[in-house]
């Protein structure tokens, strides 16, 4: 039962992603510039920078990659670049250099103060929290710091020190519940672990 309402919650996330990026102005078309590269107007004690190196494509890569026909009566389209990995911050895979609980309180301290600047906590599905943290918020500030052990894997999703996607319980307006599956992977099982 938990496995299907864990694969009928990954469907829904997935589709939301594929609607976010599909209504967006100007189409498919992803970002010239990656959230991780853009920098935030706002000052955060978490605003570090995570020092990873660009993804953005290049004009001259993408003419290389993908050649217009010279003799062309009509104006020639450029193809839209392939999609770059979204918020890719730390290796996913790789657990942090701290305990389980650690992160887990990383997370909620990160959200309190997503709270007091916005005076409300992030809402949405798991990618949609992720990106409010990231800088897709009013003032474009980045709350995620992979210093404190907070990492986001190649779907745009927050995950927890074994690598599994958090899943966020908004309680109230100012109370969200936060789990993390455990190290067995699995969620809603004896290993959870929880907070508000």
């Amino acid at each position: 039962m938990a496995r299907r309402l864990l694969l009928f919650l990954l469907l829904c996330a997935l589709a939301v992603g594929v609607w976010y990026f599909a209504s967006r102005p100007g189409g498919n078309a992803p970002p010239a510039v990656s959230p991780l590269q853009g920098e935030s107007s706002g000052i955060s004690p978490f605003a570090a920078s995570s020092g990873l190196p660009g993804s953005a494509v290049g004009s001259t890569a993408l003419s290389a990659a993908f050649p217009t026909p010279e003799s062309s009566s009509s104006p020639a389209i450029s193809p839209a670049p392939p999609p770059a990995t979204p918020f890719l911050v730390g290796a996913a895979d790789t657990p942090p250099a701290m305990d389980p609980a650690t992160v887990l309180s990383n997370m909620r301290v990160t959200v309190n103060h997503y709270g007091s600047m916005f005076g409300g906590n992030p809402v949405g599905t798991n990618p949609e929290i992720t990106r409010a943290l990231n800088g897709d918020n009013p003032k474009q500030v980045k709350f995620i710091s992979e210093d404190l052990g907070l990492r986001i894997n190649g779907r745009g999703e927050l995950v927890d020190y074994w690598g599994t996607p958090f899943f966020f319980h908004q309680l109230s307006g100012t109370e969200m519940e936060i789990r993390s599956a455990g190290p067995d992977k699995i969620m809603w099982t004896a290993d959870d672990l929880v907070t508000r």
